[in-house]
């Protein structure tokens, strides 16, 4: 059942991401070969300007091993793991970069740094993750939020991922994303939370007057397909045909996209929205397409 399919990265996104070239980003600990290949793979495309943080002599070693010339790049050496992410959000407070990229340190580590108020890095809503899905290299993205950071959100925090989400769609080209809210069910029963929150998230979503189509509760298959909506009778302006699936949990959104990594062969790429800087946190078992695609995303992410 698992794919073999090969992962690659979206053209579309890539391009849109080529509109600002050169940004500067912080490699958070970049001294092992997966955080090395994604910088490279990024620098190769134009897409950022680098400035390595972690232990010197590994992250030389590491660019000599992959014949990466970093001779015209900085490097902070600090071989503290967990003082890397300090370095980085004071970088970022001071405007000296734009993006973060996680390197080899844990995402709780790095994201707790990032959330200090002491660097100013939050912006008027709360951060969210987004996952930017694709098949193939011309494939219209699934996007999935969020799925990530955000475990059990409540309504409050929910509208903040809604208004992450809507933001970034307009940036890749969506001018009016379709956003299901996802549960078990299409109906509101009293017994599915989610059910509930996606009703309220509805309404409070049209008094808002949001520039998007928002629509729940759906279940997944009366979001995605045309023809399971139709069957059960649901006609709204999203159901069929979402380009944002809004899930109730982290589990959810994880599942979900795992689901679609390891069964379909999809590209994803991650990044955390909503702060005055993107930061990129890729897994340590992400393929090197789907660090550059989240790379990529977190360039398309800037104001």
């Amino acid at each position: 059942m698992l794919s073999n399919k090969e992962i690659v990265c979206p053209d579309n996104l890539l391009n849109i991401a080529h509109n600002k070239k050169g940004i500067e980003a912080a490699i958070v600990n970049a001294g092992k070969p997966l955080a090395m290949i994604s910088a490279m793979d990024a620098v190769n495309e134009n897409l950022i300007i680098p400035i390595f943080i972690g232990d010197k002599n590994e992250i030389e070693s590491c660019a000599t091993n992959l014949k990466f010339d970093i001779s015209k790049y900085e490097i902070i050496h600090e071989p503290v793991e967990n003082n890397t992410a300090k370095i980085a959000a004071r970088l970022a407070s001071e405007g000296k970069i734009k993006i973060i990229v996680k390197g080899h340190i844990h995402t709780d580590v790095l994201m707790k740094e990032v959330i200090k108020k002491e660097y100013g890095l939050l912006g008027k809503t709360r951060l969210s993750h987004i996952w930017h899905m694709t098949l193939n290299k011309d494939d219209k993205p699934l996007i999935i939020t969020d799925g990530a950071l955000n475990v059990i959100p409540n309504l409050k925090t929910k509208m903040h991922i809604l208004r992450n989400v809507i933001d970034f769609s307009h940036r890749i080209g969506i001018s009016r994303p379709k956003v299901a809210v996802l549960s078990a069910t299409e109906e509101v029963l009293e017994s599915v939370q989610s059910s509930l929150d996606a009703k309220e998230i509805t309404e409070l979503a049209s008094k808002e007057n949001l520039n998007a189509d928002i629509f729940g509760p759906l279940a997944f298959d009366n979001s995605i397909s045309k023809k399971s909506a139709a069957i059960k009778g649901v006609k709204n302006s999203v159901a069929g045909q979402a380009d944002v699936i809004l899930v109730p949990s982290v589990e959810t959104g994880n599942g979900l996209v795992k689901m679609m990594v390891y069964f379909m062969g999809a590209c994803a790429a991650g990044v955390v929205i909503g702060g005055k800087v993107p930061v990129v946190i890729t897994s340590r078992s992400d393929d090197a397409p789907a660090r550059l695609a989240s790379i990529a995303a977190a360039v398309v992410a800037l104001d």
